[in-house]
């Protein structure tokens, strides 16, 4: 079955690193889940039917957290002995706690605007751009990872944390705008 012990990047056979074929990443999640799918082991034995669901479980966390920029990165820091809670740690870059503060404003302002959606989806394009720009930042910074460069690392997570927290508030608006009409 499935070896329990082995890192998410090996249990999908791809190499340690930021930067992954999502493709490639499909194709092996599609290969993983039809070996230790719970129906295909319907007749078979208590112990073995759990292992299955235990494996099915594993894999889907394995690629979801690959999947995700914001949560490889989280695991990338934990394979290196980082561990970072979700939104559990802010930024000290007082620049960018700046332009938060902004952006939040802007979103704000966005439901009195005459377009509403049209100013939320500026927003999320901006958002999305900045994301963007991280995760090829971060990608260089688990390249070589040194002390500093982990250290750089987790202060770009932070950052992405905020903007997909702003994200998914803009999102939380548009579906308040929706349930207003």
């Amino acid at each position: 079955m499935l070896d329990f012990s082995k890192n998410y990047f090996e249990l999908f056979g791809l190499p340690v690193g930021y930067i992954i074929d999502k493709v490639q990443l499909a194709e092996r999640y599609r290969e993983l889940q039809r070996v230790v799918h719970p129906d295909r082991f319907a007749n078979a034995s208590e112990q073995e039917k759990r292992l299955s669901m235990q494996g099915s479980i594993r894999i889907n966390e394995a690629y979801h957290t690959l999947k995700d920029p914001i949560e490889r990165a989280r695991y990338m820091l934990s394979l290196n002995g980082i561990e970072m809670e979700a939104r559990q740690e802010t930024t000290r870059d007082s620049a960018f706690l700046m332009e938060q503060l902004e952006l939040r404003e802007e979103l704000e302002a966005s439901r009195a605007k005459p377009e509403p959606y049209a100013a939320i989806a500026d927003l999320r394009t901006n958002i999305n751009r900045r994301i963007s720009s991280m995760v090829g930042q971060m990608a260089v910074q688990f390249e070589t990872p040194t002390p500093e460069q982990l250290e750089a690392a987790r202060e770009i997570l932070r950052k992405m944390q905020f903007l997909q927290k702003l994200r998914q508030d803009a999102e939380s608006l548009e579906a308040e705008l929706d349930e207003a009409l």
